[in-house]
């Protein structure tokens, strides 16, 4: 074990839960260190259920392509807990070195001194140590969960909040309705602060715009403000004034080109609106790992043939299905492969709403317990849900185990396409094991 990962599993028994959604434990942390949360650069605050991170991506790689210094902070990590904060530099951002982190979170740990609080709320604390005492032009903070009571919530005057868009997950903690999932995003608006808000269902919708008018947060909507679609091989972004003639998203899928296009918005909102050379590399160099990333080289490749096709994605809720199994038909449009899933999840999420939209299109799942994961569902139990969505399925004893059983028990004419999908800690699994570190 490093000693990052020692000192966080102190952090963690810091609170008898995991999570504990409130403000005032970390308030009182941010009081002892000086209030660091106030002296951060122009910051962009990003609440949302699904695009978060890609459209953080996005922004972050717009600016950069720009020559703007950005700090990002977003969660939960793949592989390693530094993911989770990257410092801006000149050219382009680094996840924090291992002396950094480390000197900072005994800093924080000491200076906390043992009061009682969230393993989420004293690293932000961290985060937020570390943003401020790093220059930085710009500063991407992503809500942890939810977004009223969420520890990055401190800020009280970003440059801009974002919205994507909101579907039901961690029901436990924000609540069984839609709406009610929507109130505790909503509550990152701030007074007179620019909101940009993805496309919702109405009952989200309807939400948002009661929050934001009753607080004065002017909002830009996709869809009604800004647009963005394909056409020609290229991406066009517009609103009313303006049209923009851009490169396709780096990023793999239909829903990126919105993603992509909330970036754009956000930035030129916030009055960061990239040059337009800035914005040709930015979109078309974006970089997100375990969002329908594709793996082409490493150790997962050597459990099948050549031509095979192995996609990862982290999506674990019905939104993110939907959105994952219509860019897998999208595939399937251009080139015809059988597809097949390996899935596995947390007993905190819906299986059969998730596995869903892959109804008609993927030919059998394999399932798995995710390695490490104590609230990982049984894949035996996993299987029975997705044969209760209406797909064919069987459990594997592992990724690497369902990747063989395929290579050698199933006939096809194409080589497939395979889907690694269904949590973002199965996805950490396997990258490590892929030998693929994100950077």
């Amino acid at each position: 074990m490093d000693h990052s990962t020692a000192i966080l599993e102190r952090l963690t028994r810091l609170h008898p839960r995991l999570m504990d959604l409130s403000l005032g434990r970390l308030e009182a942390l941010l009081e002892k260190l000086g209030h660091p949360e106030r002296r951060l650069p122009p910051t962009i605050h990003i609440a949302g259920t699904n695009g978060k991170g890609s459209t953080t991506a996005f922004m972050r790689s717009l600016l950069e392509a720009d020559g703007k210094q950005v700090h990002v902070y977003t969660s939960p990590h793949l592989v390693r807990f530094h993911e989770r904060i990257r410092l801006g530099q000149p050219g382009a951002g680094r996840l924090v070195d291992d002396a950094t982190l480390i000197s900072t979170m005994l800093e924080v740990e000491r200076i906390n001194g043992g009061a009682e609080i969230t393993q989420f709320e004293i690293t932000t604390a961290i985060a937020f140590k570390l943003f401020a005492e790093h220059k930085a032009d710009v500063l991407l903070l992503e809500v942890g969960l939810g977004g009223r009571l969420d520890a990055t919530n401190v800020v009280d005057t970003p440059r801009a909040s974002v919205i994507t868009p909101i579907s039901m997950d961690h029901e436990s903690f924000l609540g069984d309705s839609l709406a009610k999932i929507a109130y505790e995003k909503a509550g990152i608006l701030k007074p007179g602060v620019p909101a940009v808000i993805a496309r919702q269902v109405p009952e989200v919708m309807s939400v948002i715009a009661e929050v934001a008018g009753r607080i004065g947060a002017p909002m830009r909507l996709l869809g009604q403000d800004f647009d963005a679609y394909a056409e020609h091989g290229r991406m066009i972004y517009q609103t009313d004034s303006q049209v923009l003639d851009l490169p396709m998203p780096n990023l793999v899928g239909q829903h990126q080109i919105g993603n992509a296009a909330m970036a754009i918005a956000t930035l030129e909102t916030a009055g960061m609106m990239p040059a337009a050379k800035a914005r040709e590399t930015g979109l078309s160099h974006a970089v997100w790992p375990a969002r329908l990333q594709r793996l082409q080289d490493g150790g997962m490749t050597k459990f099948t043939d050549p031509e095979t096709e192995i996609w990862l994605d982290g999506g674990h809720n019905p939104g993110a299905g939907a959105v994952v199994a219509s860019a897998m038909a999208a595939l399937e449009e251009r080139v015809e492969r059988p597809l097949f899933l390996i899935a596995g999840m947390l007993n905190t999420k819906d299986p059969i709403g998730f596995f869903e939209p892959f109804e008609s299109l993927a030919r059998h799942v394999f399932t798995v317990t995710i390695p490490g994961a104590d609230a990982s569902r049984d894949a035996d139990e996993l299987a029975h849900l997705a044969i209760a969505a209406g797909l064919s399925a069987e459990p594997a004893a592992s990724v690497e185990a369902a990747l063989t059983a395929l290579s050698q028990n199933w006939q096809y004419d194409t080589s497939p396409r395979v889907l690694i999908c269904g949590s973002l800690y199965l996805a950490g699994e396997v990258l490590k094991a892929n030998g693929t570190l994100p950077e």
